[in-house]
């Protein structure tokens, strides 16, 4: 039995229930923190229970539940912070001022190193492709595993849902096109960790959203 090269362990945290993912290289159980927006206790839990060594902190994007702690915890833990594209340094900024009306503690943090279109991170062994994915933020980026048709795409897309484009500097159109052009393309049977709720795969999406179906984008 050959075990995957890469594991994912999906950690809900903060209030509004986003997916931090613990993202690890089975070969070198070195691994990072995708998203780590609070509840830290949570994710020192999963550091002791999985035995991963963390040795980077990677961000879709500028939203407080998927990064207000984000600073706090690489300063704890010593490592740096990779993503998203330097268009969050908006919602980055004003971590502080959401938190408050959140009531979710939020910190700005200067990322060790900012994201565009054709990057790679690694984790390990791993080597994860980065695609820019504007629309929800105008900087939010997703990661892709393709040998193990893996992506963490934040809040691009859900299982039956899109991410809001209400917010400041959200743009409908940009989501779409960016959900047709950057992730139907890495394939149907690719499965994707979503920033809320469960996990889905490409071709159910294609299928069965009523957002972003072929059907719905075809009316």
């Amino acid at each position: 039995m050959t075990t995957s090269p890469i594991q994912a362990a999906i950690i809900p945290v903060t209030p509004l229930q986003q997916n931090c993912t613990l993202l690890w290289c089975t070969k070198t159980m070195r691994g990072a923190f995708v998203d780590p927006g609070g509840d830290l206790p949570k994710l020192r839990a999963a550091i002791a229970k999985t035995g991963v060594t963390i040795e980077k902190i990677l961000i879709t994007h500028g939203h407080i539940d998927h990064c207000g702690e984000a600073g706090v915890l690489a300063e704890e833990l010593g490592v740096p912070i990779e993503g998203p594209h330097e268009a969050d340094r908006f919602w980055i900024a004003r971590l502080d001022e959401d938190g408050r009306n959140y009531g979710i503690r939020g910190v700005p943090f200067e990322p060790n190193r900012w994201l565009d279109e054709g990057d790679t991170v690694t984790v390990g062994d791993l080597t994860l492709a980065v695609r820019h994915c504007p629309g929800h933020t105008p900087g939010h980026v997703i990661f892709h595993h393709a040998p193990a048709k893996l992506a963490l795409v934040g809040d691009v897309l859900f299982q039956g849902s899109i991410g809001r484009t209400d917010f400041p500097l959200g743009n409908h159109q940009d989501l779409l096109d960016s959900i047709v052009t950057k992730l139907w393309p890495l394939g149907d049977d690719t499965v994707f960790i979503p920033g809320h709720g469960q996990p889905s795969d490409f071709g159910t999406e294609r299928r069965h959203n009523m957002f972003v179906s072929d059907r719905a984008l075809a009316a």
